[in-house]
């Protein structure tokens, strides 16, 4: 059996007895930590040059915001709320020695790291997941409202969701014979952060003339090297998701790199076929949809595998976004298209790319033989009970919030620019922003 860490590819126990610090994973998590956070910058550009030039500095700022905001309440309820002991009925978690992380400041973990690491780690994950919803209704939003939308969707969606998967007594953590595989954060992030993007964005209405005005994006240059940090992050976010520093670091890795560029150049081949040009944007788009799907399975595949699932969440994603347009519907920087869709795809494509030991495992801890049928069902339920609770819960923050301040930006306002209009500035020394 593997280590209970590498079931969830997250939490593992606190140690009973005195623990050694590793320096090497210790070191090796603390670059992984700074790696995530370098995704936030990285996703800020790859928004924020997708946006008019009116509205980039304000786009940005969503980025920025979340690093902020969620810093705060991850170190004052946020940790205690994943990885504590089952409250609530299991709802979420509790220890108050989580609280403002005052009681882990000596305690090492059985990986060998201090705890504070792997607390700073995963509070990057509770950071960018905000973020990416942001994407979903850019251009349209109050900066006031999304403030407080994403404190408010921080503690109520993503707390309980990472504690059901990602904390050793979660139900999602325990089902089936492995539980729910989810390395690195295909439901708990991307799954999450997706659908609840097409909530809000669906609650708010489309932009201003959308989608019969062309709406173009400002510098794609910027999100070209915005899509390259989060490549580049992106290897903190899975590699460093093994907790270790080892062969399951390295297999996450290759699977990452693997992917990312299988979905590169699945999309641009389907939009080369499809509209007559290889984009830039499409190349962006593949690589996140890569990423995207091989986040939840980069311990448990091999690169085989991995490319696979680079191929097929192009296909898929592209599909998304070419419904989208036919529908009409305004999900700005396609957050759902890719994030959502991708998520969903990974989560559930990645059990028939399970490699054999995890299988044979699987089949000892469940006494019996375990299939793929098995675990494909373990992972349909995680993904239908992902969606469904952070739809649901979504649409009840954005009802009530919407009562107490408006979410969505007055008319006046959204053709002055969001840039000018919440934060006194513009993103470029321009004379016209428009």
């Amino acid at each position: 059996m593997l280590p209970l860490l590498l079931l969830a590819g997250m939490k593992e126990a606190l140690a009973l007895g005195p623990v050694s610090c590793d320096t090497g994973v210790t070191a090796w998590m603390l670059t992984s930590t700074a790696l995530v956070l370098l995704m936030i910058p990285g996703l800020a550009m790859f928004y924020g040059g997708l946006v008019r030039s009116k509205n980039v500095l304000g786009t940005v700022m969503h980025s920025f915001a979340a690093m902020g905001i969620i810093s705060v309440l991850w170190v004052a309820v946020g940790y205690a709320m994943c990885f504590g002991p089952n409250v609530a009925g299991g709802w979420f978690g509790w220890d108050s020695a989580y609280f403002f992380l005052k009681g882990i400041d000596t305690r090492v973990m059985e990986a060998g790291i201090p705890e504070y690491v792997f607390s700073m780690f995963q509070g990057k994950f509770a950071i960018i997941t905000p973020a990416l919803i942001a994407g979903a209704f850019a251009e349209r939003v109050s900066f006031k409202a999304y403030c407080l939308f994403i404190a408010l969707w921080s503690l109520f969606v993503y707390n309980p969701l990472c504690h059901w998967v990602w904390a050793s007594d979660g139900f999602l953590f325990n089902l089936g014979a492995r539980g729910a595989i989810d390395f690195a954060g295909g439901t708990v992030v991307h799954i999450s952060a997706g659908v609840s993007g097409l909530v809000v964005a669906l609650f708010l209405g489309s932009r201003r003339g959308y989608p019969y005005q062309v709406i173009r994006p400002n510098n794609l240059v910027i999100t070209m090297l915005g899509a390259g940090l989060l490549w580049v992050g992106w290897f903190g976010f899975n590699a460093g998701s093994s907790i270790s520093s080892g062969l399951s670091t390295a297999q996450a890795l290759v699977a990452t790199q693997v992917a990312a560029a299988a979905g590169a150049m699945t999309w641009l081949i389907i939009e080369s076929y499809h509209q007559g040009k290889a984009t830039a944007l499409g190349f962006a788009s593949g690589i996140l949809a890569g990423l995207v799907a091989v986040t939840p399975a980069a311990g448990v595949v091999q690169p085989y595998g991995a490319m696979a699932l680079g191929i097929l969440a192009s296909c898929v994603c592209y599909l998304a976004i070419q419904l989208k347009n036919k529908m009409g519907y305004d999900d700005s920087l396609d957050a759902f298209g890719i994030h959502g869709v991708g998520g969903i795809a990974g989560a559930l494509l990645l059990t028939f790319f399970i490699r054999p030991s995890w299988m044979k495992e699987a089949s000892e801890a469940a006494g019996g033989m375990w299939t793929t049928l098995q675990q494909l069902g373990v992972q349909a339920l995680a993904v239908g009970i992902a969606i469904a609770y952070s739809a649901a819960m979504t649409l009840l923050l954005v009802f009530l919030l919407n009562k107490v301040i408006p979410l969505r930006s007055s008319g006046e306002d959204e053709m002055a620019g969001l840039d000018r209009t919440y934060h006194g500035e513009r993103g470029y020394g321009m004379l016209n922003p428009s």
